[in-house]
């Protein structure tokens, strides 16, 4: 059992009780399949046949295997998938001629059984109480703590069934001279032969049960009832020395263990514990998830967004009446220097020489994936030792939407976002990040008071202003307001920002306008009132404008075929800005792209400005090869500059769905096997098989099996009501599936095919199911001993083998109103789903569907449904991964839902900018192309937070709580310059500087 910590550690020891259980249950289970392969080749020697059941033997364990094998689940889910792949399938292969022989080896001495079972608790309660105890009076200290009760009934329950197991092989009946291995190890090991052939013997006196026919088991010995043993005292039967070995084993190495561990190595052993104590970071969001209630949550804030509010009611709009009340302006304050602050503008960087400042994008997805980027920004510097180059840390944060996926609420924004960027960045201890930040100050309460002017030190410390995206605007950007607008901290960084979207004064006349596009794709008509004004008055001609949204615009409209938008946003740069704007930058798409202007065309401008995309602040990624033909917006040629990953890695990461599909979404489990049962619950049972099983060739076979499908489908046409209901919901889902930018003709055609193949698949499942089933029944295998078989094997041998009197299971019967065998029953049937399946089956090919009860058809198809889930679980992932790969690699379609099933954390970037003291702005891109997924706390960040508690995070060395476990994956070892390029501030050419730190992923 795999168990995961968050926050909390435990003490570990060479050997955990769990372990050493496991230790001799792996003892046992290597005993027990040593004399499996005997009974495997005796089975093939004596049967012909049996080579074709045990392939069948091998098909089923093959689906069984890729059904469990591909889960990366929750421990929850992969502990059910456990339980419910030994349920189904030790039901099914009980059921095959094959394993017949093990049928002895089930139907076992009961008395055995329990009494060792019992037995085993006993010695194991009474061992531990003792052994424990004596330490504890010794050390007076608890170093381990008591065994979980759960390891001791595993360990008595398998050490139990193996010593049946050697029993039933290891019978009286086998001959004095050892003929083979076997035989040896029965002789020399676990039985003794006797000296008279006569002889009868069984166990050894322990433990005594009176039967029903008068006789006295004693456990590991048999005695009549007048008590005279039938094997003579001193020969002590071996099985009791097989029962003592394992426990034996149990009790060795945890003394061993025990005892090795003195108080010191104790002590060193937890603080290292302590060390390697794991953050508690949320995965990545499964967006392909049946039972995430946050994508429920998401759909219904889109509809409710865009339907009913979009258009009619906007939080821009009353951010802009805000401002003002009874026409005098609030948002003029008069701090520091005089210089009057508002609202929408911010000034606080405009007087200094040089500037460093970051940009990311859709931050909040996966933990280790945002805490990869924060973990970077937080550095007081980078080091590139290859180049031997040194980027400082931003002064300045720019994050440009999409913070917390999949829908803004409180529990996304505080566990996806804040959590990463506090573990990297701490927030001042005496931050109190719960209360709301009424009256925001350009920096935090406790340096600047709540008196104005300030006269003391400013505030030196980075930071952080913030525009929403489109899943921050899902609940009417309530949340983002509550959470930015209103809060101080996000990390270290301090957020003075106060309005959704603002202006900042930059050095040497750079400007960054944060527009605010909500859900239209748009700024309102205030908003380009006030970016407008403040151009035309404030940023001034030799002005130079960053302007930053959420959208990249230029990109989207390039591949969604639309033409350039003539809105608010294309007004403010081609007529108010024009060439003032120097670089637009943008998220929203999760790579990395950089376009500039084409020089030399004929349709050169006097001014265009770069194109910069960077969305890899921890979301998952996006292809860049779905975009490689883009060259041209608002009439401008661009070439690209840089895109990570390349389309080479892009296209191969694509390839992934196919395989790796139902690994990275195993939620849709769920949706696919219920939807494919849908599909073809109509067409459930299939009685028409015999001439597929009198097919004299392989192409008649296929031709008849084909022939079976076709007329289960026409029969959905014509009969069927649930089916084709599902069926025709499928395709028109499929068709609206397919992307927009399709016309309607070709999204018909796709979604037709797309549909179909689903269809076809199911069918052959479904047929595939119903032919396992008709030749179980054709070799008597299956429908042969009605309902509760298993229950009726069971009354046949419970009153010779079971412990309990027939005086006692008459009273127990009475005084449980016949709840005691009724749950025996139907628990029985419970694990001889396949009997109960075939025996159904047969009534209803023989009376009619009319026959069955409502309740025995819900049970019958229940019962199919569980097998059917399992094969169509298999299928519905790899055939939706391979209608991904194919439209993301050959049709350039689906790059968002292609990519956003692989949930890739991996290939993170941030851009960092420098204002130079000349004007001119250097960009440097940095990027991590594997994040570290295994983290420990860093003993230096420890240490310097135990001496300095008070000390701000940035005038600490080590600000991040967390490094990589590997040193070698280490972002801070791993991070590279992908692209560097200064932008000159008098003219719009670029200079691309391709350094020995800007290397390609082939280089790296």
């Amino acid at each position: 059992m795999m168990m995961r910590s968050k926050m909390a550690t435990t003490d570990t020891y060479p050997y955990q009780p769990d372990q050493l259980s496991h230790h001799a249950v792996v003892v046992a289970f290597l005993s027990c399949l040593f004399f499996i392969p005997f009974e495997i080749m005796s089975a093939l020697n004596d049967h012909d046949k049996d080579i074709v059941w045990w392939s069948m033997h091998v098909c089923l364990i093959g689906f069984f295997y890729f059904f469990r094998q591909t889960l990366i689940a929750e421990p929850s889910y992969s502990n059910f998938n456990k339980w419910y792949f030994s349920w189904l399938f030790v039901a099914a292969v009980y059921h095959y001629p094959s394993t017949h022989w093990m049928v002895a080896f089930m139907r076992m001495n009961l008395s055995l059984f329990l009494t060792t079972f019992a037995s085993s608790i006993l010695c194991l309660l009474v061992f531990h109480s003792i052994f424990d105890g004596f330490c504890y009076i010794l050390s007076r200290t608890e170093i381990q703590k008591w065994p979980d009760i759960r390891i001791i009934l595993q360990l008595s329950a398998v050490v139990s069934i193996a010593c049946c197991f050697f029993l039933s092989e290891c019978r009286d009946e086998r001959p004095l001279e050892p003929r083979n291995l076997k035989d040896q190890v029965c002789s020399y090991w676990l039985i003794t032969t006797p000296r008279v052939e006569s002889l009868s013997y069984y166990y050894s006196p322990l433990f005594a049960i009176l039967d029903n026919y008068g006789t006295i088991y004693v456990i590991y010995g048999k005695f009549d009832k007048s008590g005279s043993p039938k094997v003579t005292t001193d020969e002590i039967y071996p099985v009791y020395s097989l029962w003592a070995t394992f426990i034996g084993l149990y009790i060795a190495n945890y003394m061993a263990a025990k005892l090795s561990a003195s108080k010191e190595e104790y002590e060193k052993k937890k603080k290292r514990n302590n060390e390697q104590m794991k953050p508690d970071f949320s995965d990545m969001v499964p967006w392909y998830s049946g039972t995430s209630a946050d994508l429920y949550k998401t759909v219904f804030d889109i509809v409710v967004s865009v339907n009913v509010f979009l258009g009619r009611f906007d939080m821009r709009i009353l951010q802009a009446a805000t401002s003002v009340v009874e026409g005098v302006s609030t948002n003029r304050r008069n701090i520091q220097d005089g210089v009057p602050h508002e609202d929408f503008l911010y000034d606080v960087y405009s007087e200094k020489e040089e500037l460093w400042f970051d940009f990311i994008a859709d931050t909040g997805d996966g933990g280790n994936s945002t805490y990869t980027v924060a973990r970077l920004l937080a550095q007081h510097s980078i080091t590139l030792r290859d180049c031997n180059l040194s980027l400082n840390r931003g002064d300045l944060l720019l994050i440009g939407g999409d913070i917390a996926y999949p829908n803004p609420s409180q529990i996304t924004y505080e566990r996806r976002l804040f959590r990463p960027f506090d573990y990297a960045f701490q927030p001042p201890p005496w931050a109190e990040q719960a209360r709301m930040a009424v009256n925001k100050h350009p920096g935090p309460p406790r340096v600047y008071g709540q008196v104005t002017p300030y006269e003391g030190p400013p505030y030196e410390g980075p930071r952080c202003f913030l525009i929403p995206g489109n899943h921050d605007w899902f609940d009417g950007l309530h949340t983002f307001m509550r959470n930015i607008c209103h809060k101080s901290w996000l990390g270290g960084w301090f957020m003075p920002q106060r309005k959704s979207y603002f202006a900042l004064k930059l050095p040497k006349g750079w400007w960054v306008f944060g527009l605010d596009l909500a859900l239209q794709d748009d700024i309102d008509v205030y908003q380009f009132e006030f970016f407008s004004k403040l151009a035309q008055e404030r940023v001034g001609e030799k002005g130079t404008v960053i302007v930053m949204t959420h959208q990249p615009d230029w990109i989207i409209n390039w591949y969604d075929k639309a033409s350039d938008s003539k809105n608010n946003v294309s007004d403010l740069m081609c007529n108010i800005l024009k060439e003032r704007c120097k670089l637009r930058i943008a998220g929203d798409i999760h790579h990395y792209m950089h376009h500039s202007v084409k020089s030399g065309g004929s349709d050169e401008p006097a001014y265009a400005p770069h194109l910069l995309v960077n969305g890899c602040g921890g979301a998952f990624l996006h292809p860049t090869h779905v975009f490689r033909d883009f060259n041209k917006s608002h009439g401008v040629s661009y070439k690209l500059e840089k895109a990570y990953p390349s389309f080479e890695i892009s296209r191969r990461l694509a390839l992934k769905n196919i395989l790796n599909f139902r690994k990275q979404n195993w939620r849709f489990d769920f949706i696919g096997g219920i939807l494919y049962f849908i599909l073809v619950f109509s067409m459930f049972p299939q009685c028409e098989l015999g001439h597929i099983f009198q097919s004299d060739s392989v192409f008649s076979f296929l031709r008849n099996c084909f022939g079976t499908v076709l007329n289960a489908f026409i029969y959905m046409l014509d009969h069927s009501y649930a089916s084709l209901g599902g069926s025709i919901l499928f395709l028109l889902v499929a068709i609206a599936f397919t992307p927009s930018k399709v016309p309607w003709k070709t999204r018909i055609a796709i979604g037709i095919f797309h549909f179909s193949t689903h269809l076809i698949v199911a069918l052959v499942i479904m047929l595939v199911l119903e032919l396992s089933v008709e030749m179980l029944v054709r070799n008597k295998l299956l429908a042969t001993s009605g309902y509760h078989s298993l229950y009726q094997w069971y009354q046949s041998v419970e009153s010779r083998y079971s412990p309990l009197p027939n005086v006692a299971r008459a009273f127990l019967e009475q005084w449980t109103f016949g709840l005691y065998p009724a749950c025996i029953k139907y628990l029985m049937s419970a694990f001889d789903v396949p009997e109960l399946m075939a025996v159904t089956r047969s009534n209803i090919c023989e009376k009619g569907m009319e026959s069955l009860s409502r309740r025995g058809a819900i049970i019958y198809y229940f019962s199919v449904f569980l097998y059917f889930w399992i094969f169509s679980t298999q299928t519905v992932s790899l055939v939706f991964g391979s209608y991904l790969y194919i439209c993301i690699n050959w049709f350039n379609l689906h790059y968002d839902e292609a990519f956003s099933s692989l949930r890739i954390a991996d290939y993170k970037a941030f851009t960092r900018f420098h204002i130079q003291s000349n004007g001119d702005l250097k960009v440097f891109t940095l990027a991590v192309d594997k994040v570290p997924e295994e983290w420990q706390q860093d003993p230096e960040w420890e240490k310097e937070s135990s001496q300095t508690p008070e000390e701000l995070s940035h005038r600490r060395k080590v600000p991040s709580q967390w490094k990589a476990a590997a040193p070698s994956l280490d972002p801070l070892a791993t991070v590279r310059i992908i692209e560097e390029f200064v932008i000159s501030k008098k003219d719009h050419s670029p200079n691309i500087s391709e350094t020995e730190c800007s290397q390609t992923e082939e280089s790296t």
